[in-house]
């Protein structure tokens, strides 16, 4: 028999762990509100705040205004009770961050390095890194609640093993998951990067968009999408591998996927780069390209608005099938100024359905290249912080 009505899931018997979702938007509120909510007891909400607080998740924080007697204590989520490591690995770089449990970054460090290195070295440098950043804010392995990482490749995400990714020689099928869970101990959740991205800019800056497309734009092209608020991998974590879907005029230009026409091999900041050194000015990386844009080259800004439109093409199809209220574009190609969503919408708004862009925006990413380290430590948050791992936290430490 449920006790009272359901609500945001605390009355179905979900125990500590559902009333901790419902309390982790931070807002204090009493017993009495709590019940008053969720429709439980008074009892069962004494019973369930106090397993709470004697795992550190809430804490009491002052006083109601008394309407007769003493004032009731107010309790609220608790996010410093632990600590998340993030990590955010790219082709030529790496950055991590510890965050607190509502995602708010505490320390951060960034270091170049190269992920065809292979999956030791790189995951060396997370583990030793990791220990630095937990020194830095002063908590030991034991304050750790998990790690997650974003690959720059294809990842199965139930495994957390990489699939066949095209610029990671000596990553398939490595235990990505098994090993960081190993060398530290915790939970490890790993995903591509630009998932990461996407959970980590609706989190921050888009909190109440339920249908949203992330499109990272740098060495490579990729999309991450939330439906109904969640992020959606679809069956074996490979949606949104929007950059090799081939474009009509790209038909003889060779990915490094190994096929042909590409739209990662037509419009990526690598791409535009070779483009540009072919016309004298030298490039090598998507920076390269940004800056000669942001210096007022013609040839880069043609080029940048050229991506645009070219990466426009396969939105358009997108934004007809999936149907999002907005599409925010990263990476760092979408540091060249507007050119870049210019030539996006330029497309987007001609070819889609009318329906579905009437109410659609095309913005660029306020997060910025944290938004990698934000959405890891998302993922990680979310998975832990769900009421059945909370209460089997608390019935394990009882």
């Amino acid at each position: 028999m449920v006790e009272g009505p359901v609500t945001n899931g605390v009355a179905d018997g979900g125990g500590a762990g559902a009333l901790l979702r419902l309390m982790r938007d931070g807002r204090p509120r009493t017993r009495s509100e709590l019940a008053g909510i969720t429709g439980l007891a008074r009892s069962t909400i004494t019973q369930r705040v106090e397993a709470l607080l004697g795992a550190n998740f809430v804490l009491p924080v002052g006083e109601a205004t008394s309407t007769g007697g003493r004032p009731p204590t107010q309790f609220a989520f608790n996010p410093a009770a632990r600590v998340t490591l993030s990590a955010d690995i790219g082709a030529t770089h790496a950055r991590m961050a510890a965050t607190d449990l509502a995602g708010e970054v505490l320390v951060e460090h960034r270091d170049d390095l190269d992920v065809a290195l292979g999956p030791v070295p790189v995951l060396e440098w997370v583990v030793a890194t990791s220990h630095d950043l937990l020194a830095q804010v002063g908590r030991t392995p034991k304050d750790l609640l998990g790690i997650g990482i974003g690959l720059p490749g294809p990842v199965e995400h139930s495994s957390g093993r990489p699939v066949n990714p095209p610029i990671m020689p000596g990553w398939d099928n490595f235990d990505v998951q098994g090993y960081l869970t190993e060398h530290l101990g915790v939970v490890a959740l790993v995903d591509n990067d630009v998932n990461i991205m996407a959970l980590g800019e609706h989190f921050t800056q888009w909190p109440t968009a339920a249908h949203m497309m992330f499109v990272k734009v740098a060495t490579g092209i990729g999309s991450g999408l939330i439906s109904h608020g969640l992020l959606h991998r679809g069956a074996q974590g490979a949606a949104g591998d929007m950059g090799h879907l081939q474009l009509p005029h790209g038909a003889d230009i060779v990915c490094r996927c190994g096929n042909t026409g590409c739209l990662e091999a037509v419009a990526s900041g690598a791409a535009i780069a070779a483009k540009l050194t072919e016309q004298g000015l030298p490039a090598k990386s998507s920076q390269d390209v940004v800056a000669l844009a942001r210096g007022g080259s013609v040839e880069a800004l043609h080029l940048v608005r050229q991506a645009g439109r070219d990466i426009g093409e396969v939105l358009a199809a997108a934004v007809s099938l999936f149907n999002p209220s907005i599409i925010v574009i990263g990476g760092s190609l979408a540091q060249a100024g507007e050119h870049l969503i210019a030539g996006v919408r330029e497309v987007v708004y001609r070819r889609s359905l009318p329906l579905a862009t009437q109410d659609l925006r095309i913005v660029q990413s306020r997060t910025g290249d944290r938004a990698g380290i934000i959405g890891a430590a998302v993922m990680v948050i979310d998975h832990a912080l769900a009421p059945t791992q909370v209460d089997t936290h608390i019935f394990a430490a009882s």
